[in-house]
């Protein structure tokens, strides 16, 4: 059994290095595992459980939630939301940036994705910001870590998974216990934006002239809405989370077609088909994924490392900062599902030795792969960023790294008082 549980490991670190795929890497290492350490009768579960773990009715909701943030994206609301949010922030030192943060702030209660959220405000606001004097580099960085909420801000696919992972976790509870700490790292990133942007006399070319507060309302509020009837919806019991989803998605071609009328039969056609191509990468991972923890789990892999974990320190906060840490890494290199998806089957028998609320365990996971989203050599939002504004990578960490530091302090914050992200559900009557 030891040798199997090298094996997993080993090849799926060595299949990494190598640059390959993170599934392929899931299956192979999990496949290899299983015929090194069982017996055949077992090797022939492989098939059955890589179906077995996206055969599950929850799972549904992502490739919804993906068309509906695509859907979104490609029927104008982005550039409504701007125009409204210029309205509402009006001309001043660092205004665009925190217009930039406020629309990431609504889109992601819209596509649940860093990536899809950081291309949509990207594309839109950085012409803008570098006509009114905001370096590429630092426009980058600030969209790149505003867009990096869409993992906090429900519905956020990688809370739907790690509820769906995580046994006896109600989504809609942690959906809710995501909002604040969202906002909370929303602010962390408009606070250091607003004293970069005035130090540095960024924005100085910012039109005086403001939208008209009311008529941007107006052409803002079929996509402020979309997170309204989500959430409302759970929240009265009218649909599921799964069933939100799809009224999501049948809302948002509603906004496209019949109300805003940009999005023609072609339109519609593009969007489908990029959707699914999301979906079923982000699907084939969950599948593979579900091979290797079945493999990690039937083999004691990750029963072993998490009473290595739990020998190294008896004392719940130095194993949860160490636990933090490992996460940031991870999250500079792999995405949030990935992430949830490798770590989830060692991290729960941790947090249940320590008595941890798995809700809140939950929202720190996301808000520390939040973080890593955002910060360099391999961050997601800012290799999309980045690629739109064409600057390199490198040349934004002097601006990367002050929202680095702030938001990790808002992390801090939420584990120092769980009860910011405890007491929304528990108002609502969810079960946390």
């Amino acid at each position: 059994m030891i040798t199997a549980n090298f094996i997993l490991l080993g090849v799926f670190s060595g299949l990494l290095v190598i640059g390959t795929p993170i599934a392929v890497a899931l299956g192979l290492a999990g496949a290899a595992a299983v015929a090194a350490g069982l017996d055949l009768n077992t090797v022939a579960m492989i098939g059955t459980n890589t179906y077995a773990s996206v055969a599950k009715y929850p799972l549904i909701a992502i490739p919804l939630f993906v068309l509906t943030g695509m859907v979104f994206e490609r029927s104008g609301v982005a550039q409504r939301l701007v125009t409204f949010a210029q309205a509402v922030v009006g001309p001043r030192r660092g205004g665009l940036a925190i217009v930039a943060t406020l629309v990431c702030l609504i889109m992601g209660g819209m596509s649940g994705s860093g990536p899809a959220d950081a291309a949509a405000v990207a594309t839109i606001m950085i012409p803008s910001m570098m006509k009114a004097g905001y370096p590429r580099e630092f426009s980058a960085s600030v969209i790149a870590a505003s867009a990096s909420t869409a993992i906090l801000i429900p519905p956020s696919i990688a809370l739907i998974v790690y509820s769906i992972l995580v046994p006896g976790v109600d989504l809609r509870a942690l959906f809710a216990a995501g909002l604040v700490p969202g906002l909370l790292a929303g602010i962390a990133v408009i606070l250091p934006t607003v004293f970069l942007s005035r130090r540095h006399d960024f924005g100085a070319a910012e039109q005086a002239d403001r939208p008209l507060f009311w008529p941007s309302l107006r052409a803002a509020i079929p996509g402020l809405m979309a997170p309204v009837i989500v959430l409302g919806g759970m929240r009265s019991g009218l649909f599921t989370p799964t069933e939100a989803a799809s009224v999501a998605v049948a809302y948002g071609f509603f906004i496209g077609v019949l109300v805003y009328r940009n999005m023609g039969l072609a339109d519609v056609w593009r969007v489908l088909a990029d959707s699914a191509e999301i979906s079923a990468i982000i699907l084939v991972i969950i599948s593979l994924a579900g091979l290797f923890a079945w493999a990690g789990s039937t083999l004691g892999a990750f029963d072993h490392a998490a009473q290595a974990i739990l020998a190294f320190s008896s004392n719940s906060m130095i194993v949860l900062i160490l636990i933090m840490a490992v996460l940031l890494v991870a999250g500079m290199i792999l995405d949030g599902v990935s992430i949830y998806l490798i770590t989830l089957p060692l991290l729960v028998p941790i947090a249940h030795a320590f008595d941890w609320n798995l809700t809140w365990f939950g929202v720190l996971m996301a808000m520390n792969i939040a973080i890593g989203q955002f910060t360099p050599p391999v961050a997601v939002n800012l290799i999309v960023t980045a690629r739109i504004a064409r600057v390199p990578i490198e040349a934004t960490v002097p601006w990367i790294m002050w929202l680095v530091l702030a938001m990790g302090a808002a992390l801090l914050l939420i584990i120092a008082f769980p009860q910011l992200a405890l007491w929304l559900p528990q108002a609502l009557g969810y079960r946390i």
